[in-house]
């Protein structure tokens, strides 16, 4: 079993390490379009096309499951992936971040951060309404954090203003939600500066060990281990390898790091 996960950059590795954790005996073959991050500012036109040579180059690779690893791309290029490959199966982090949200927020008064074109196109929004209805959804694009993330800048007097900026008046308001989803792959990282200002009652959702369950179920992994990975990435392998050791949880070497021109 080999499974293509893709990302605009080094944010889905977070999926990775989840994926790795729930199925440690397949094989990854993992890339990211480094050259052309991020994909949170472009239309949905042009993260379909980026999204559709992303799968092109690992379906090239003989994969047998596609993750999109990416918020963004999850939002808009699902249905023209699986079109143009009805006979692999597909999964997005949205749906699986949206049911986790509805699961586990106690009164559905859900907050929902992303990258500037994943709330802008609403799907988590339109995922949510569709599984919990009388939800109250409320978003906000955090772009700055994939900076912060990336940086790891994490305990920073810069990070903590950034954050304040960002949610000091929801999670400190009259009306706090009791959920947060974490609508890019970049924000796991900062969940301890999230909770600093949030509190340990907000409830906060990551989509990616969630996205696992749902692959694994879907292909019917079984436990096991002897699994491996092969990194891939558009531009930079020094950069993909230093950054991306920090939202992999393990390091990565750079001569580990295959470039490849979409």
């Amino acid at each position: 079993m080999t499974i293509g996960v893709f990302d605009s950059g080094v944010g889905g590795l977070t999926v990775l390490r989840a994926l790795r954790a729930r199925m440690p005996q397949a094989d990854f073959v993992y890339l990211g379009d480094t050259a052309r991050l991020p994909y949170g500012t472009k239309s949905p036109d042009t993260v379909r096309r980026y999204a559709l040579q992303a799968a092109e180059a690992l379906r090239s690779r003989d994969v047998s499951a596609l993750v999109v690893a990416c918020n963004t791309a999850s939002g808009v290029a699902l249905e023209a992936l699986a079109s143009r490959w009805p006979d692999v199966p597909v999964v997005g982090v949205v749906e699986p971040g949206a049911a986790a949200a509805c699961r586990r927020s106690p009164a559905g008064n859900i907050a929902v951060i992303g990258t500037e074109s994943t709330i802008r196109g609403g799907a988590y929004q339109a995922a949510i309404a569709r599984l919990r209805p009388e939800a109250r959804v409320r978003v906000r694009a955090c772009s700055v954090f994939v900076a912060l993330a990336e940086e790891g800048w994490f305990d920073t007097p810069a990070a903590e203003a950034v954050a304040q900026a960002y949610l000091g008046d929801w999670l400190q308001g009259d009306d706090p939600p009791d959920s947060m989803v974490l609508g890019c792959t970049h924000f796991p990282v900062l969940t301890d500066l999230i909770r600093r200002i949030a509190g340990d009652a907000l409830v906060l959702v990551d989509s990616a060990s969630t996205t696992a369950e749902v692959l694994a179920e879907r292909l019917g992994a079984e436990p096991g281990g002897g699994g491996s990975v092969q990194f891939l990435a558009t531009d930079g392998a020094d950069r993909f390898a230093r950054v991306g050791s920090r939202f992999l949880g393990q390091t990565i070497d750079a001569t580990d790091v295959e470039i490849v021109d979409l």
